[in-house]
């Protein structure tokens, strides 16, 4: 009997970094990236948030780090975020405001 492992899904980022990201960092103080690996480009999906009533999809290769940033920017900010469309204009993606767009190492994209 095979295991099926679901994708969490959390009603907003502040309960998706609260619920699933602080445990994980906890748990792996070493850990960089949400895979725990060091490079390398993936596409598994993480979890899934809600943000502006659309579900977002966090793919594993996302840094703690930029997450955590993000978290913070709830402080200052009910909109931490800037919603961009993707280079082929198919989609779109999350970014931090304020934070660089190239090598952002924030993989958030929407749920289509």
């Amino acid at each position: 009997m095979s295991e099926t492992n679901t994708i969490p899904e959390f009603k907003d980022f502040k309960t998706f970094y609260k619920k699933a990201v602080e445990p994980l960092k906890k748990a792996n103080i070493g850990y960089i990236r949400l895979d725990g690996k060091m490079q390398g480009g993936t596409r598994n999906v993480f979890a899934y948030f809600w943000y502006k009533d659309k579900k977002w999809k966090v793919n594993a290769d996302t840094y703690i780090d930029r997450l955590k940033i993000a978290f913070e920017e709830f402080d200052k900010s009910e909109e931490p975020f800037v919603i961009k469309p993707l280079r082929d204009y198919k989609g779109e993606t999350l970014s931090i405001k304020g934070q660089p767009i190239r090598n952002a190492k924030f993989n958030v994209f929407l749920v289509v």
